[in-house]
């Protein structure tokens, strides 16, 4: 990529490949670091002689800034890619039927997750609550 930085934006579950090419004599090493963090161990695979960075089934934990440092004798170069994992509402705790007596209490639990975070409603007989 051009200048110092770029963006990315990927969505959950898929996967996140990340290039970074740079020139050099000798030929520039690359090495890949996530800012703040650690690249996902057993998710996280190199390709065209490291140019290539491939993270597998993202999830938004994977959002972040990823820089890659190409390095020869003479000197170093890096850009950074801020990385932003979108994420459609899926369910954490998904609400289950609830079978009660006249006068009993109960309780239905909803949990969803998704960037950006949905909203939840609840609805009886198709009538907001």
């Amino acid at each position: 990529p051009t200048g110092s930085t770029s963006t990315k934006v990927e969505l959950r579950g898929n996967v996140l490949l990340l290039e970074c090419i740079a020139a050099g004599l000798p030929t520039p090493v690359i090495r890949w670091i996530k800012e703040g963090g650690e690249l996902p161990a057993n998710r996280t695979f190199f390709e065209n002689f490291k140019k290539t960075l491939k993270i597998i089934d993202v999830s938004e934990a994977d959002s972040g800034n990823y820089k890659c440092i190409a390095r020869n004798a003479l000197g170093s170069v890096h850009h950074v890619i801020s990385v932003t994992v979108k994420a459609a509402p899926y369910w954490i705790t998904a609400p289950r039927n609830l079978v009660l007596s006249p006068g009993e209490d109960g309780t239905l639990i909803c949990r969803a997750n998704g960037n950006p975070k949905p909203s939840i409603s609840w609805l009886a007989n198709g009538v907001p609550i």
